[in-house]
């Protein structure tokens, strides 16, 4: 019977939901405007078509250049422009940043990802973090960094150096984007994704909600997302974390069934993308965590913190995944 139900759900799902659907705003905002409950089922059964939906996968960050950024964007305490208490440091030398890769994968991680606050690297800046990716690499974790925008060739230097995923998140629907960056255009980020792409780098590419956006521009974000072609394979979504000092301290928080509910909506116009839960899970509650997974989230940043915010520890979410009868690995 079990095998039975499986089945007739896998073949509902894929009636329902096209490998390729044309996700129009006026659709993603139809998912977004389901029953709670029809939305999660929804999720789950997509979920479970591609993914063992009780595998979570570890990726650990780390800020290899932390603060200095001449970017102005209204979330961010790493950016010159706003007084957030981020001192501008220098890049990590490898020696150090390779031992924290060591230290992510001795406690489960299997994706390193190197995050730098600059507006775009120069190029006396990649030789460095190549050799940082060829030393990740090396340890058999998958590598991933951000590093700003990308020219053609520096995306191709990046693959060259055995990169596997770059981060380069849309941040925000373009109706809403103009609200919280002046530096850098929508156009500039589809351009280095398409530069990252074309290099054959896989794409991590997501946004943060709760920056005071409706509920039609998180659809926005969304179909933006889902309609790159391919989607990206990793969709970090962020919960806003308010930092005092940046323009967005003070934004009204998101509802948490809305974080949920975007979850979800991701979960189903990119049914095969890993969906990661990214900043803002230290103000999550286990329950709410646990949502986010019902939802579709296979994924998590482990470690005690997010570039420059703080993250659940990784005992604590251990914990958390050993009650909920989760295991870690490749989902």
């Amino acid at each position: 019977m079990e095998q039975t139900l499986s089945f007739i759900e896998r073949k509902s799902v894929q009636h329902a939901i096209p490998e390729h659907a044309d996700w129009t705003v006026d659709r993603v905002a139809a998912l977004f405007e389901l029953p709670f409950n029809d939305l999660l089922f929804r999720a789950q059964q997509v979920h479970r078509q591609h993914f063992d939906a009780n595998t979570i996968q570890l990726s650990t960050l780390l800020s290899i250049k932390t603060g200095g950024c001449e970017e102005d964007c209204g979330y961010c305490p790493q950016s010159a422009h706003h007084d957030a208490g981020v001192k501008a440091e220098k890049l990590m030398a490898l020696d150090d940043v390779l031992a924290a890769a060591q230290a992510a994968k001795d406690n489960g991680a299997t994706r390193f990802c190197m995050g730098a606050a600059w507006r775009s690297p120069k190029e006396r800046h990649l030789e460095p973090v190549k050799a940082m990716v060829r030393g990740v690499k090396a340890m058999g974790l998958e590598t991933c960094v951000t590093l700003g925008m990308l020219e053609v060739e520096q995306a191709l230097q990046l693959k060259d150096a055995g990169l596997d995923y770059y981060n380069h998140n849309l941040d925000s629907a373009p109706e809403f984007y103009d609200k919280i960056i002046s530096t850098r255009t929508y156009q500039d980020r589809l351009d280095t994704l398409g530069h990252v792409r074309d290099a054959g780098i896989h794409v991590c590419c997501g946004g943060i909600v709760g920056m005071g956006e409706s509920r039609l521009e998180r659809a926005g974000l969304i179909a933006q997302l889902a309609n790159l072609d391919p989607y990206p394979e990793s969709v970090p979504i962020n919960n806003l974390v308010q930092v005092e000092g940046t323009p967005l301290a003070g934004t009204e928080p998101l509802d948490p069934f809305e974080f949920v509910r975007t979850i979800a909506v991701a979960r189903i116009t990119m049914p095969k993308t890993m969906v990661r839960l990214s900043a803002g899970r230290e103000q999550m509650d286990e329950s709410l965590q646990a949502l986010c997974f019902m939802a579709g989230a296979n994924s998590i940043f482990y470690g005690d913190r997010l570039l420059t915010t703080a993250n659940p520890q990784a005992a604590k979410d251990r914990a958390l995944l050993a009650r909920l009868g989760m295991r870690t690995g490749d989902a």
